[in-house]
């Protein structure tokens, strides 16, 4: 990568082909408004250097793409790096386009409205580029990851469900109703989910109760994966309790994962989660029986803790739309 340095020198295009080879892009989101955009000012200012490459860069695919469609001004304009339209900005989602071998989403049909609406200009440019892979970890993933699980509740069939889980899964069936099993089986989940409340204390301070139900929202901060409709619920169970102290209600609620750097609205409602969280965690009204915590930076390593020991997952996102028109 350090060829990359230097913009105007004779090894730019063999930097150029090396980085397209290695690099792909994944992307997670058709919604315009959560695709990163840097504002053009601060970049400037922080990273100045990075920036004249990312010019010279922006220059030689307008280039190509003026070749390509000559005298098609709006195509250039949507496909620059560089949005033009009110405060300036670079857009790092057409920047990781322009620098990748292959452009993916997580879903077939992502994938197929990736290709007729965000980045309609790049599938129309280079179709070739576009494919699906589906994206998702394996709950075997968990299960193998954490030891307890393959001897108490899943060592009775083997080791045939890492291949194949959906049918050897079956086979455990009939041990619903065999006391033994079910007691291994609840250990396991109080041994995660007491694992899990020992990272809480030590990342956040909050102290939550292994007893308790664990209600998990694992999302990226959006306005359409409802965040706000479960803060909504807590702010219910809080309002239910202080109206009846003697409501029986045991409950750890969490929402976590990350947001774009310039999403506003995510970073509100990362603020209003919070800030829920302090009021009700600091009630001795509703001590033991409600608490929140908003678990920081969303990865594999923590889903590892996470999931395991989760009661209940909250998926609660709108429905997929199309969106309207392209992104510009």
């Amino acid at each position: 990568m350090r060829l990359l340095l230097d913009v105007h020198g004779m090894d730019w295009e063999p930097a150029w082909e090396i980085t397209r080879r290695s690099v792909s892009y994944t992307n997670h989101t058709l919604l315009p408004e959560a695709l990163e955009r840097w504002s053009l000012p601060l970049f400037r200012r922080v990273l100045p250097r990075h920036l004249e490459i990312i010019y010279e860069i922006n220059r030689r695919f307008l280039d190509e793409v003026r070749a390509r469609f000559p005298g098609d001004e709006g195509r250039v304009a949507r496909l620059s790096l560089i949005d033009e339209h009110g405060e300036k900005a670079v857009r790092m989602a057409h920047l990781a386009a322009v620098g990748s071998h292959a452009i993916n989403g997580v879903a077939a049909l992502h994938t197929e409205l990736l290709k007729s609406t965000v980045m309609a200009d790049f599938h129309e440019l280079a179709p070739q580029r576009f494919l699906n892979v589906t994206n998702g970890v394996t709950p075997r993933r968990w299960w193998r990851w954490r030891p307890g699980s393959r001897g108490a509740d899943l060592g009775r069939i083997g080791e045939g469900w890492l291949r194949d889980s959906e049918h050897e899964l079956k086979r455990l069936e009939p041990a619903a109703e065999d006391a033994a099993f079910r007691e291994a089986w609840h250990a396991v989940k109080r041994a995660n989910k007491q694992d899990l409340a020992r990272l809480i204390a030590e990342r956040t301070g909050v102290k939550v109760d292994p007893d308790s139900m664990f209600d998990v929202q694992v999302k990226r901060i959006h306005e359409y994966k409802r965040q706000q409709l479960n803060v909504l619920h807590i702010v219910t169970l809080y309002d239910r309790i202080k109206a009846n102290p003697r409501r029986r209600s045991c409950r750890d609620l969490r929402v976590r994962r990350k947001a774009a750097p310039g999403y506003a609205m995510a970073k509100l409602i990362i603020k209003l989660v919070n800030a829920v969280g302090e009021t009700v965690n600091a009630d001795p009204d509703v001590a033991g029986r409600l608490k929140v915590v908003y678990f920081p930076d969303f990865n594999v390593k923590n889903g590892q803790r996470v999931y395991p020991a989760a009661d209940l997952s909250e998926q609660i996102s709108t429905r997929a739309r199309r969106p309207r028109g392209r992104a510009t």
